[in-house]
Parts: C-alpha cells; sequence; structure tokens
C-alpha cells in the first residue's frame, strides 16, 4: 500500500510512473498537496489552481519548456508535463532549480485526455468537503488504486481493476513487467475490441460471471503479438456483478497466492461499493454546494470556500434542453444528466476552478471571470459555444449567461439573470444558442411583462382590440397589415411585399386600419402602443 499522501506527486508517479509518467527533473517528495489539472493554452489566458499539474500539449523543444517552465513559476504551479522525448532534457535542470516546477514525461502513444482524466481521478479525493480517514482492508475506502496496489504486491504480477464493460478503473505499478496488451489497456483506459472477442469466443466472461472462483486465460496469440497469460476473477455484490480483477503473470501462481486473490476480490466488492456511493454522494453534495451558494445567502461565502471559488467574481452559466413535450422523458432525463455531466468536464478544462450541478431541470455552472468587464463575459460566450458546438445540434441545448457576482450575495441574481435569459432561448424567437443577459435584455422584460398582463388577467384593448374583432368578423388581415407596417417603418413597398399584396392593396388597408382602429398612425405614442401590444400577442402565440 502507498505511504504518500493522495494529492502528492509522489503518489501520482507511483500509480502513473513506468507507464505514462517520467520524472526528468524535480523533487516529486517536496510536492505534497497537488492542487488540480490545467491544461496549457499559448492562445489564451491561463488559469491554474495553485500547485497544480499543467499539461503542456503541444510544446516541443527546451527553450519552448525553459520559457513554459519560468511562466508557470508565477503560476505557483508544482509540475509540467510534455511529450517524451524531451530534446536536450540534460539542459533544463537548472531551470527547473530556477522555477521549483517539476519537469514530467509523457510516453510516446499516450492520450493527452486519458492523462488528464486520470489525473483527475487520482485527485478526487477531498476535492468536496472533508476527505474520510475511513479504511477497508489497512486500505483507505474508495482508493482504487492504492487496492490495485496491495493486491500486485500479493501476487507479485501487475494488476488491473476493471467495470463490467471491459473498462480500467484502476491499475497497479509495474505494468512495464507485462506486456504490449496490457499498456495499450491502460492508455486507453479500455481492453482492446480483438481481445474482448477473444474472450468472448472462449467462455472466459461466461465463467467470469457464472463462477466465484478464478478464471485462468491462456495467452492468446494475435499473429507475432506476444501476451502473458492472465488470471481473473469476478467482483460481487451479491448477486451483483461488479467488474474483474485481472493479474498478468509470467509464472503460474502458488496455492497461498490463488486463496489470497480469492480474498482479495471479496474486498474488492466492498472498496468498488464505496467509490460507486462516494462518487454518488460527492455528486450531491456539489449540487447542494452549488445550490447553496447560488442563492446568495449567509451560507454562500461557506459554500463558496468549500468549492474553491472563495473571493473572486463568477458568473452563472444555465444549461436547459428544447426538447419537445412529445420527447420521451426518460429519454430527456438521461439526455439531460449526460450533457450535465459533459457541461463539467469541459468547464473544468478550461477554468479549473468551475463548479457544475444539475438543479431540476437546468444545469447551473459557477464559472470563475476575472472581474466584470467586457472581455470576461465574452469569454464566458464563447466557452459556452464551444461547448455547445462540441456537443452538436441534436442535443437542442441551449445556454443563457448571467451578469457577473463581484461577491457571493450577488450570484443569486446573476443566477436569476441566467435564467432570464434561458427563457427567452427557449422561446425559439432567436437563431441563437448561447445568450447572455445583455444580449436579449429587451426580450425578457417583454416575456415578465407579459406575465405580468396575465396575473393581472389584463385584455386586449383599445384600437388593436377594435381591429381584432373586425377581423374576426370580416376576416378583412387588419392586424396583420399593421403589424407589418409597423415592421417596415412605414414603407408601404417593403410591407406590402413581406405579405404578398399588391402595393394599392396595401394603402386600402392601411387607411382601414386607422378608420376601424381609431388610431392615429402619425403618432409615435400610438404606434409604439400598437407595437408592443403586437410584441405580447406575438410572445403569447
Amino acid at each position: 500500500m502507498s505511504t504518500q499522501p493522495a494529492r502528492s506527486l509522489g503518489r501520482v508517479l507511483e500509480d502513473l510512473g513506468s507507464t505514462l509518467l517520467d520524472l526528468l527533473h524535480g523533487d516529486a517528495l517536496a510536492v505534497t498537496e497537488i492542487g488540480g489539472v490545467g491544461i496549457h493554452d499559448p492562445h489564451d489566458a491561463q488559469h491554474y489552481p495553485p500547485r497544480a499539474i499543467v499539461l503542456g500539449v503541444g510544446v516541443h523543444g527546451a527553450p519552448a519548456v525553459a520559457e513554459l517552465l519560468r511562466g508557470l513559476r508565477g503560476h505557483r504551479a508544482a509540475a509540467l508535463v510534455v511529450r517524451g522525448p524531451v530534446e536536450d532534457a540534460d539542459g533544463l535542470a537548472d531551470v527547473v532549480a530556477e522555477t521549483g516546477v517539476a519537469l514530467l514525461a509523457l510516453t510516446r502513444g499516450a492520450s493527452w485526455a486519458q492523462l488528464a482524466a486520470m489525473l483527475r481521478t487520482l485527485l478526487a479525493e477531498g476535492d468536496v468537503g472533508e476527505a474520510g480517514a475511513d479504511t477497508l482492508g489497512g486500505v483507505p475506502s474508495g482508493d482504487l488504486f492504492a487496492l490495485a496496489n496491495a493486491i500486485a504486491t500479493l501476487l507479485d504480477a501487475p494488476v488491473t481493476i476493471e467495470d463490467r464493460r471491459s473498462r480500467i478503473l484502476a491499475f497497479s505499478g509495474r505494468q512495464d513487467e507485462a506486456d504490449a496488451a496490457r499498456v495499450e489497456s491502460i492508455l486507453a483506459r479500455q481492453v482492446p475490441e480483438r481481445y474482448l472477442r477473444r474472450h468472448e469466443e472462449d467462455g472466459v466472461f461466461r465463467r467470469l460471471y457464472q463462477g466465484d472462483g478464478l478464471v485462468h486465460v491462456p495467452a492468446p496469440s494475435f499473429g507475432d503479438e506476444v501476451a502473458l497469460p492472465r488470471v481473473a476473477v469476478a467482483v460481487r455484490a451479491g448477486d451483483e456483478f461488479l467488474g474483474s480483477v485481472w493479474a498478468a503473470l509470467r509464472e503460474p501462481l502458488t496455492a497461498e497466492r490463488e486463496r489470497a486473490f480469492l480474498e482479495a476480490a471479496k474486498l474488492a466488492a466492498l472498496h468498488m461499493l464505496r467509490f460507486r456511493a462516494g462518487t454518488d454522494a460527492e455528486n450531491r453534495l456539489r449540487a447542494d454546494l452549488v445550490a447553496t451558494a447560488l442563492e446568495g445567502g449567509a451560507g454562500a461565502v461557506a459554500a463558496l470556500g468549500r468549492l474553491g471559488l472563495a473571493g473572486e467574481p463568477a458568473l452563472v452559466l444555465a444549461m436547459g434542453l428544447t426538447g419537445g413535450r412529445d420527447e420521451d422523458h426518460a429519454h430527456v432525463t438521461a439526455e439531460r444528466q449526460r450533457l450535465a455531466g459533459a457541461l463539467a468536464v469541459h468547464l473544468t478544462a478550461v477554468q479549473p476552478r468551475s463548479a457544475v450541478a444539475l438543479l431540476g431541470d437546468v444545469a447551473y455552472g459557477l464559472f470563475p471571470v476575472a472581474g466584470d468587464t467586457a472581455q470576461a463575459r465574452e469569454r464566458a460566450a464563447q466557452v459556452a459555444s464551444n461547448f455547445l458546438l462540441r456537443t452538436g445540434e441534436r442535443a437542442g441545448a441551449v445556454v443563457g449567461i448571467g451578469s457577473v457576482a463581484g461577491e457571493p450575495a450577488a450570484l443569486a441574481r446573476s443566477r436569476a439573470d441566467a435564467d432570464r435569459a434561458l427563457r427567452v432561448l427557449f422561446g425559439g424567437r432567436t437563431a441563437r444558442r448561447v445568450a447572455s443577459i445583455a444580449d436579449v435584455y429587451v426580450d425578457a422584460l417583454l416575456l415578465e411583462l407579459r406575465d405580468l398582463a396575465i396575473a393581472n388577467r389584463d385584455e386586449v384593448t383599445g384600437p388593436l382590440a377594435r381591429l381584432a374583432a373586425y377581423d374576426a368578423r370580416h376576416n378583412a388581415h387588419l392586424v396583420e397589415t399593421l403589424a407589418a407596417w409597423l415592421d417596415a417603418f412605414g414603407d408601404v413597398i417593403a410591407a406590402s411585399a413581406s405579405v404578398f399584396v399588391h402595393p394599392n392593396t396595401f394603402r386600402y388597408r392601411i387607411r382601414r386600419v386607422a378608420e376601424v382602429g381609431e388610431i392615429d398612425l402619425q403618432d409615435p405614442s400610438a404606434r409604439f402602443a400598437a407595437m408592443l401590444q403586437l410584441r405580447l400577442l406575438d410572445l403569447g402565440d
């Protein structure tokens, strides 16, 4: 079992080293607390949590690496990861010593996205609330990486813990002692498809699902590819199949180690249940903290502190789905949850201190910004637009953006503004998929004015009521004529073309509008009143 703190650089290297990461320069033991994961983007403003591991995607060559290391010193970064091998790596030792930022190399062929996901998994403990000190079998409760290392020590073989779909949940050290297939599985966080098909054909999964003992898997052959034999055991909680534990063997297990493996599978079930329950509990706690912060009351300061957002301006993003009423409720609910999770990943990648929670039918995001500036609001809109561009139009998601909250008490107002913008987008009167309250302020006011009219049980009165009544009796299209004339600013040619009638016919109708409606079309106040009522009627439709 690891003796390194869960959020230390030493622990990261212990769990991911030799397979994904190599420490080139720096003291791993000196970094006992990692604040999060950041991604370097040379074309955008950088926002990293304190003591972050920064992923230098696309940074190549010693001069570029040295420049970035010096830049990260001002951000108090803990480490920089660049793609290996690094040219002239020895010459960077002095820069690492000067900046105090450790330098790591990501092995060739590994995915940056997978590395970011693994790092966030390792660092997840303690992100929200206080981390517990419970242990199961001497291993920190729910820490699957620590469990994998403990089982690997018992078996003297590299181990992976997989879910029901053969996705890698955690793995032990010493994976370099296994084979290329195992390394490929870890890099992709998924067992390769060719091995899944072979295991299915050989009945490996059937034996895992139906039995409680060890399943010995001979080394499969795929051309010149060399693989080690495997031994696997199912992980169950009662009748529920949770996953499996796999060991790559260079030598057969002794009888004592086989018994230890079977006992370890029972312990693994407890850890996987605690891991799953912990994830659910963490999501519920995060939703509660976000909801408390959005209320802006007395508890907002404490909630923002636990979310890591205290003391900085932020704005609220509200995401909803525009799905129709006839769509399957279960499908819409699942799609809403999927998009909320995707939004959380997207915002965290852009701004690590972001927080997202699904509250009812709306996913709210707390997005830190650098003050109440036009640039900050534009950045939030661009981030939301990029997210919707990646999810595609099929999902039907729209995002409303609230005002910037400079203090916790102002977050409630920011949420209200985000909801107002979202309601305008739901109305479908604009082609926008992202809008801040500043973009749709007038439309939001009109919706609220209509709400007030409905609450007061107001009816259409005055000239518009007379025109509507006349149209109902004579089918004269006078309301349509007035709307076209007002929209065209009195341009008869343009207005007549918009309703597909001859200009002379339109002139006759507009005279009838003035006569029947008893409205002076030369009076600006009369025109404004008519336009407002027409707009409210249109909103009602």
